[in-house]
């Protein structure tokens, strides 16, 4: 039996899962809004500034837990490619403020808003598994990101994802950085630390 290396068990189990999730997005059109509803505020530690994500295809929409988290008193952010080949910034996000596209065309806050740290992020994913591991687009993004994040000092990452979405193991590799918990819309997963 030949062993799959973790890139391509990722490459099967990212087209796998891309498909659930879009038909999990076309099932429950109310679940960013219950999920927003389920985060249990004590769970989380002290955070000023909440990143939060554009949406793209079937994403879990962000919005209605970023407005529940700008109501505590977050800012919000919003993460930029400002190149293709490097971490996210993240830039303060005005609703109102028109949006520009990023290296990768996704509408994000210009250059003019103010550069911010976040100390709360809120991840889209393709799968997530209870010990924190995440499926992302594959391009590292998120990884290098959080990884900058957590060197510079205390991040909380919340993975964002339809309940559906759970696997038993994201395959990992080394640079593969780790969810702290997991809101889908029928509650909140603490991340396992074992």
């Amino acid at each position: 039996m030949v062993a799959t290396s973790p890139e391509s068990a990722k490459t099967l189990l990212r087209t796998e899962m891309r498909a659930r999730r879009h038909a999990l997005a076309e099932e429950h059109p109310e679940a960013c809004r219950r999920a927003a509803a389920l985060l249990p505020l004590d769970k989380l530690p002290p955070f000023t500034v909440v990143s939060g994500y554009r949406a793209q295809g079937s994403e879990m929409d962000p919005h209605p837990l970023m407005r529940r988290l700008q109501a505590e008193g977050a800012r919000l952010a919003l993460p930029v490619a400002a190149h293709r080949n490097e971490p996210l910034v993240f830039r303060a996000w005005d609703p109102a403020a028109k949006l520009i596209p990023d290296a990768f065309g996704i509408p994000s806050p210009g250059p003019e808003a103010e550069e911010l740290h976040p100390d709360l992020v809120i991840a889209p994913l393709v799968a997530f598994d209870r010990k924190g591991g995440r499926l992302g687009q594959g391009a590292g993004h998120y990884d290098r990101t959080l990884q900058n994040l957590r060197a510079d000092g205390r991040v909380f990452v919340l993975g964002l994802a339809y309940a559906g979405q759970e696997v038993a193991r994201v395959p990992a590799e080394p640079h593969d950085e780790r969810l702290d918990a997991i809101l889908t819309e029928t509650g909140y997963i603490e991340v396992r630390k074992d």
